[in-house]
């Protein structure tokens, strides 16, 4: 009996935990009241709806009083609450990519948002309509607003404003050409004019936006991401192009050559203020070296080094946990604030560096003798000195910076091709070594050092060609880098590196393929080197320690046509969905982010996933999961509801037809 009573309960009163779920509900609309400024494509819209979810407040503080009076509300009412509480997430999570989202991609991706506008408004309004106003005894004034809300949210069906042709055609002409391709400045101009990027402040607010967009994907990001990235790249270099003909005092307004807007200037920080975006959050300090953590926010590279050798791993500014310490510089706004010093007359900040002077004389002395018997013609005398700058390279920046203003860079890119093996490893392990400086980098591949390293990794021994992928990987840190890495024949050696290198090479494989697959031109590459079934069987070995790394690599190929297809056939759905089930928390991500790809591109893999048992491990990880993971598993689960509608619908259908056709 006493289990009848609580399954009669369920059916009509809940109560205890509705009050929670309340006061999550005021606190989300609290939310959105606070987003303002919405991009101008999506201002009207966006705004409305926000306003729209503001007068829902009163209907929530009516029924939180309920609540605390007859402690129980109608179970169904309670369920719509539920509901409606997932809908009012989204709306959120949608008006914040209207309000703190790139500004590039709210206007080549409209369709996909408007998409997403229409898909939540509806959820809301049936959430809505779910709730029984009658039945909670609420009162008319707030009957009738709820009334006015739910007859806005139907009027907004199907709604769009009226996009700006010229703009989209403009942004879609620049994102579509070749990046060697000349643009017309005219063009520019108006996309600069028209998307509201004629500022060092708003070009950094666009770059950060497209990287948060990156970072949240976590390694994952969509394909077009990285054409969006180097769109922004061009309007940036025009508007610093023709800003620097600006002789105007700082502090006074002016007008770029042929532009009909307005300028102004920002004042020389010693007579003013520095732009906030320009400071680092925690020294409020002009910042020499900014670097991007795990969150997406941007620090002083000193500082928040200071922040995580004291054993903090958290973000100082959002309190978030980090999810790695890697450090990521921050080229793009790094080249603002030169830009911006530059417009000001203020020297750019100068990177605390290491200098050869903090060698002693004696070892200034040794560093020359080996750049002495680099230059030498004997081979023992090159293998020696190139064996042993391997070792001071890795003893300390101090080294590194030393041994490379030396002149040892050019000279070891030389010996990476010398037909003696030891010698070849020692030169790609010095060059690995000197690259943990980031200033040698650019000297490494500028030196022509890649086609050697690449050459080093196909044909060198083992050792060399492990060190010649974690050389690769250092390199590519810099996005420029991974595009030439990537044209130069890279990466099947990386991959034939990756099926058969020791447990080291392996590990040194896969960073480096993730690296560089991050950039759209280089997932084909991969794919058409046999990358799949190589990462198939690392997931598949009882034995193998290398899933995260599989699973990481491919969610990103799987953003890749050709890698969608070639995952899929690899028979890869029964495999993803074992690790939804039991895979870490980062596994199980990965896994779902792959299987949406797949079955964005084909319901075929989506009908499969269902029949070994997917909906289960998908509901768990909607519950449990990370934050990434369950918006995966959403929208997994959603393709499969519409699936279920569509084969429905058909099911429907078929008595129909089949008289018709018997008529």
């Amino acid at each position: 009996m006493a289990e009848e009573r609580d399954n009669t309960n369920n059916n009509n009163n809940v109560g205890g935990g509705g009050g929670l779920m309340i006061q999550k509900l005021i606190d989300i609309i609290n939310d959105v009241s606070i987003i303002s400024d919405y991009r101008c494509t999506v201002k009207k819209l966006f705004s409305n709806l926000s306003r729209r979810l503001k007068l829902l407040t009163p209907l929530f503080e009516e029924i939180r009083d309920i609540i605390n009076q007859s402690s129980s509300i109608p179970y169904h009412s309670h369920q719509s609450l539920i509901s409606l509480f997932q809908a009012l997430e989204s709306a959120k999570e949608l008006l914040l990519l209207g309000s703190h989202g790139s500004k590039i991609y709210l206007v080549l991706e409209r369709e996909e948002v408007m998409k997403k506008y229409h898909e939540v408004t509806a959820r809301l309004e049936q959430d809505l309509n779910g709730i029984s106003v009658d039945e909670l005894d609420i009162s008319d004034e707030v009957k009738e607003q709820v009334a006015l809300v739910l007859t806005q949210f139907g009027r907004a069906k199907g709604r769009t404003d009226a996009p700006d042709a010229e703009l989209y055609e403009d942004l879609s002409s620049l994102y579509n050409k070749d990046v060697d391709v000349i643009e017309n400045p005219a063009v520019l101009k108006r996309l600069a004019e028209k998307l509201q990027l004629t500022e060092i402040t708003d070009l950094t607010h666009e770059s950060i936006a497209l990287h948060e967009m990156v970072t949240a994907s976590s390694g994952d990001p969509e394909e077009s991401l990285e054409k969006m990235s180097m769109l922004l790249k061009r309007i940036k270099d025009f508007v610093q192009t023709e800003s620097s003909d600006i002789s105007s005092p700082p502090g006074e307004t002016s007008t770029l050559p042929g532009c009909t807007y307005q300028r102004t200037m920002v004042k020389s920080s010693k007579n003013g203020s520095i732009p906030d975006d320009f400071r680092c959050p925690v020294s409020l300090e002009l910042m020499k070296d900014p670097v991007i953590v795990s969150t997406g926010q941007t620090y002083e590279r000193s500082c928040i080094e200071r922040w995580l050798e004291a054993g903090h791993r958290t973000c100082p500014k959002t309190q978030q946990r980090l999810t790695s310490t890697s450090l990521i510089p921050n080229y793009v706004l790094r080249s603002l604030i030169a830009q911006w010093c530059e417009t000001n007359g203020i020297e750019p900040p100068k990177r605390a560096t290491r200098s050869a002077s903090a060698c002693t004389p004696a070892e200034r002395s040794i560093i020359e003798s080996l750049i002495r018997k680099l230059n030498s013609v004997s081979p023992d005398d090159q293998r020696t000195a190139a064996g042993e700058i391997r070792l001071l390279a890795k003893r300390n920046a101090d080294n590194r910076v030393a041994v490379a203003e030396a002149g040892a860079i050019p000279l070891l890119t030389h010996l990476l091709t010398a037909p003696d093996s030891r010698t070849q490893e020692h030169a790609v392990t010095a060059l690995l070594n000197l690259s943990i400086c980031e200033n040698n980098k650019g000297s490494i591949v500028s030196s022509g050092a890649v086609p050697g390293i690449v050459q080093v990794l196909r044909t060198g021994s083992m050792e060399a060609r492990e060190n010649a992928a974690a050389t690769l990987f250092s390199l590519s840190v810099i996005d420029e880098n991974k595009v030439a890495i990537g044209s130069s024949g890279a990466i099947p050696p990386l991959v034939l590196l990756l099926s058969e290198g020791t447990q080291r090479g392996k590990k040194d494989a896969a960073t480096a393929l993730f690296n560089l697959c991050i950039y759209q031109g280089n997932k084909g590459r991969a794919v058409r080197a046999g990358i799949v079934p190589t990462l198939m069987g690392l997931l598949t070995e009882p034995e193998s320690v290398m899933k995260d790394e599989a699973l990481a690599i491919l969610a990103i190929i799987s953003s890749h046509p050709e890698g969608r297809l070639a995952i899929g056939q690899a028979e890869a759905v029964p495999v993803l969905v074992g690790f939804i089930g039991n895979g870490s928390p980062r596994n199980k991500e990965n896994a779902a982010a792959i299987l949406v790809h797949l079955c964005s591109a084909d319901q075929k893999y989506l009908v499969e996933a269902q029949e070994v048992g997917v909906t289960g491990v998908l509901v768990d990880l909607l519950h449990h999961g990370t934050d990434r993971g369950k918006r995966k598993a959403g929208q997994l689960l959603e393709k499969m509801s519409r699936l279920a509608e569509v084969l429905c619908q058909a099911h429907d259908q078929t008595p129909t037809d089949a008289q018709g056709a018997n008529s």
